[in-house]
């Protein structure tokens, strides 16, 4: 298949195909999409970015325009956040447009009533994170005894995340005959063997991640003392053109960053485990609209976020495992653009990045550090910074920092 004009589809299903300019699949699509029509059920494994989300769409609404409409659910699409379930339910209705399909989301966060309403109304496809659909399962709110295709998108978030008990309680409420979809960024043990218990007969289908990002992404490495970071995020700021998503290991760390890039006058919003839905909403749609150049998140916007034409993902702490690197990096670079990683690495990590590098298979270009703002080493402890901004202080009142050794000899600040 080289392009989506040779499928067999319905006129509406092709024409939204038209409209949005979906014209040539990515290799996840070429792979998936004839199998998943013929009612085969598929695995695959394929990098965030990649066109999963279409891959498995456009099966699943040709199968829903060959059967009469009624108010029972036929579909279940299963996913880790309720960011990503969003964005799901958006692509499905720009390609249902006109077709009558019904959709509802059921995630947390969100008014329980309107999901309710929307199910009540006769929604075809329910799209939801597991907790909340085994919630509304245990109060008998959703009868998913008519779903007879499920999709388990980001399988292995939803792994990652604790999921798994809750999979099985859904799963095992679904038709035993059904049609069944997983697309997994990775092929991991969990993975696999949520497939061999769940997956019928699948064709498996891999396609290479790292490889790929490798090729479409500028990956650069600064090293760099902690106490520098602000001060080369603010030169790349100034220095580098469009968006930038940043991504930092905490969420008061996210509050931090963000507050720092407001006093330096940069538009900036930020996604993390603290903020509600409506400020995640809020906060994601601005940065899509260009009201906001600058996101800061934590590993939560990692997987899920479909933002075209992020032109700068930044590193600015490391994740914890190498497999979140790659789902950091893959925001950029994105539908065949070119973008650029920029990872910042204290000297007592460099060891962390070859590891990375050894267990991806790719090799990220290391930087000399430019001339800053502020000489390397004066802003050495950055709370005591933000803390003296916060209180209106000059920088020279903000109290040093205590150095004290532990008995392993290491230096450490308090």
């Amino acid at each position: 298949m080289q392009h989506f004009s040779e499928l067999k589809l319905c006129s509406a299903l092709r024409s939204n195909l038209e409209k949005n300019e979906f014209v040539t699949p990515t290799p996840v699509q070429v792979q998936a999409i004839p199998p998943l029509m013929e009612g085969r059920d598929v695995v695959a494994t394929a990098q965030t970015g990649t066109g999963k989300t279409l891959a498995f769409s456009i099966p699943v609404i040709e199968a829903l325009a060959a059967v009469p409409r009624t108010k029972t659910i036929k579909v279940l699409i299963l996913s880790p956040t309720r960011e990503l379930a969003i964005q799901i339910d958006a692509a499905f209705r720009q390609l249902a447009h006109g077709m009558r399909i019904r959709t509802a989301v059921v995630v947390g966060g969100m008014s329980e009533s309107n999901q309710l309403r929307d199910i009540q109304a006769g929604a075809e496809v329910v799209i939801a994170t597991p907790g909340r659909l085994c919630d509304y399962l245990g109060r008998r709110l959703i009868d998913l005894s008519g779903a007879a295709t499920v999709v388990l998108d980001e399988a292995d978030r939803m792994l990652d995340m604790g999921f798994l008990p809750d999979l099985r309680l859904i799963l095992d409420k679904l038709p035993a005959k059904r049609h069944t979809m997983l697309f997994s960024a990775t092929m991991g043990q969990s993975v696999a063997g949520l497939a061999a218990s769940y997956v019928h007969n699948p064709v498996w289908i891999a396609v290479e991640a790292c490889a790929q990002t490798a090729g479409q992404i500028d990956l650069f490495c600064y090293e760099v003392p902690r106490g520098s970071k602000f001060d080369l995020l603010e030169y790349l700021l100034k220095s580098e053109q469009g968006s930038f998503l940043v991504f930092v290991a905490t969420k008061e760390g996210a509050e931090r960053l963000t507050k720092f890039l407001e006093r330096e006058n940069h538009k900036v919003a930020s996604i993390h485990g603290d903020r509600s839905q409506n400020q995640r909403n809020e906060a994601l749609q601005g940065f899509k609209d260009g009201v906001y150049r600058v996101l800061v998140a934590t590993d939560v916007a990692a997987r899920g976020i479909h933002v075209d034409d992020i032109a700068h993902v930044v590193n600015y702490d490391l994740p914890q495992e190498a497999e979140n690197f790659i789902h950091r990096i893959g925001r950029t670079g994105r539908a065949g653009a070119r973008g650029a990683s920029w990872t910042f690495v204290t000297p007592m990590e460099r060891t962390d990045v070859r590891n990375y590098e050894r267990t991806l298979g790719i090799q990220v270009q290391y930087r000399e550090l430019p001339p800053l703002p502020r000489p390397i080493g004066l802003v050495a402890d950055v709370d005591a910074f933000l803390a003296a901004m916060n209180a209106s202080l000059p920088l020279a009142e903000a109290p040093k920092p205590t150095v004290t050794r532990s008995f392993s000899g290491r230096r450490r600040r308090r």
